[in-house]
């Protein structure tokens, strides 16, 4: 698979404010991937320069391996930032022609139905944009990204102020332009739960240095607390646990009074472990895989943070 953004070791400062500290990750092509932080924490500054909107003090940095300063490059990126850029007065049809000169694009008709066919809004292409719910103008502003055909887009708080509904059809549409358009798609967001549900890698940066970086899933299995979860019918008496805790093949990591976290012996499945425990005199109720969150991780990596 091919890099399609590669930032090595970039640095910026702001006046006297060091922005990003020596930051290094990269996306490859096909990936969704969740930029994460908290306010101030450099990710604003990290797509600007990847924009090619700010310079970076050093470093180097990388898109679809050419430089950024080049315009053919900057050509291949599309994005949404915090405002949406669209003109009320005009209608979505007439935003999408606008911007397609802006560019230098001469959009045909369509093009500009299948821009609005993949962002849903096929039957409202012709009213005013002043008359779109909040929803609606993100995902024409999205459509409004695509009008040069980008390979990589780059979206800023894509959900934010949209209402449950809006989300879940923002988020399905994602999904779609990375795996039948095959864009690569960079989120920024604060919204875990939209991370964890459609991104695939992540970084999360703090006070301007990379915490964390890699595949969702690696990351889980690496940093949380992994597993069998057993629930079990009654409280567990203390003498049982004790006899839990000293069988190493099921591996004890917690407990609590009708609950056990299990890291078995490779290869026990989950009806073994079941048995087991049913001769310990433990009726379980229910037995449940468990991975690590992305909100354990991330409120894992800011605690360190705050303790160092």
């Amino acid at each position: 698979m091919s890099t399609a953004i590669k930032l090595d070791n970039i640095q910026k400062s702001l006046g006297d404010n060091k922005v990003l500290k020596g930051i290094s990750f990269h996306v490859e092509s096909g990936d969704i991937f969740g930029y994460l932080g908290p306010n101030g924490a450099g990710k604003t500054t990290t797509i600007r320069i990847i924009l090619g909107l700010f310079k970076a003090d050093s470093g180097d940095l990388r898109v679809l391996d050419q430089d950024i300063e080049d315009p053919e490059t900057r050509k291949k990126i599309g994005f949404v930032l915090d405002l949406d850029g669209l003109y009320d007065g005009m209608t979505a049809r007439e935003n999408l022609v606008f911007y397609a000169r802006i560019y230098g694009v001469d959009i045909e008709k369509a093009r500009i139905d299948r821009l609005l066919e993949l962002v849903e809004l096929s039957g409202r292409g012709d009213d005013r944009v002043h008359t779109y719910s909040t929803g609606m103008r993100q995902r024409l502003a999205l459509a409004r990204s695509m009008v040069h055909d980008p390979e990589i887009l780059i979206l800023d708080e894509p959900t934010s102020g949209v209402d449950p509904s809006g989300q879940i059809q923002i988020r399905k549409i994602l999904l779609n332009l990375a795996k039948k358009e095959k864009k690569t798609i960079i989120l920024s967001s604060h919204n875990l739960d939209e991370v964890q549900r459609i991104c695939n890698r992540i970084a999360i940066i703090d006070r301007g240095e990379i915490k964390l970086f890699g595949g969702l899933d690696d990351l889980r299995k690496k940093m949380g607390k992994q597993g069998i979860r057993i629930k079990t019918v009654e409280d567990i008496p203390e003498d049982v646990i004790d006899m839990v805790k000293k069988s190493p093949v099921l591996g004890l990591q917690d407990f609590q009074e009708r609950s056990l976290l299990l890291l078995p012996e490779s290869g026990m499945g989950t009806g073994k472990i079941i048995s087991i425990l049913s001769g310990y005199g433990i009726e379980v109720d229910e037995a449940v895989k468990q991975e690590a969150s992305l909100e354990e991780m991330y409120s894992n990596i800011l605690e360190e943070v705050e303790a160092s």
